[in-house]
């Protein structure tokens, strides 16, 4: 089972970090920042034969403010502070701005890629953007959670849950999630009996 991770004997010459946290606003806004840090461990050579130390070399952020049900993202923006791998990295950061107005649902990594993947951003910022939607998703819910709300009479009463229904095999239509839900939603029903 573990056939892989037996095989790792020294140690890592290259960490990615991502980090995200979600901020509430009023009139449940969001701001959604993440975060994207490279670290070479070991010591190297630039492609012109240059010595490169071993330490971070991508650092950047991506802020989305997001709102609305489904999610839309509403601005977006970008920083590198001072640790790039390339003096043009920050040429790429309004490629952001080009997510302004996604719906984070279904078809939004495809919809991330056509505006802002290959040569028309950069493929750091890309993967960021990416990750950050369920990332977004998520701070959206822990948000919602801070109410206590009475239990839906059904699934019609939950429209966030179609950003997650069939999203994996524990969200099936007939997975351990689904039928969970409903459930609590038939013992509400019966007086929770």
């Amino acid at each position: 089972m573990n056939r892989i991770k037996k095989l790792i004997q020294n140690a890592p010459v290259h960490e990615r970090h991502l980090e995200f946290r979600t901020y509430p606003l009023e009139g449940g806004q969001l701001v959604v920042e993440g975060q994207l840090r490279d670290e070479q461990l070991v010591q190297g050579y630039n492609w012109d034969g240059s010595d490169r130390p071993k330490g971070t070399i991508h650092l950047m952020y991506v802020r989305m403010l997001v709102a609305g049900w489904p999610l839309s993202i509403i601005d977006a923006e970008a920083e590198m502070p001072d640790v790039i791998p390339h003096e043009r990295c920050p040429t790429t950061l309004d490629s952001v701005k080009k997510v302004v107005g996604l719906t984070i649902a279904s078809g939004y990594s495809e919809e991330v890629h056509k505006r802002i993947g290959g040569p028309r951003g950069c493929t750091h910022l890309t993967h960021l953007i990416l990750a950050m939607g369920t990332a977004a998703l998520h701070g959206y819910w822990a948000n919602k959670s801070r109410e206590k709300r009475p239990i839906p009479q059904s699934l019609d009463d939950l429209p966030e849950l179609e950003t997650v229904r069939n999203s994996c095999k524990l969200w099936t239509e007939d997975g351990p999630i689904m039928l969970y839900l409903n459930e609590i939603m038939e013992k509400a029903r019966d007086g929770g009996q």
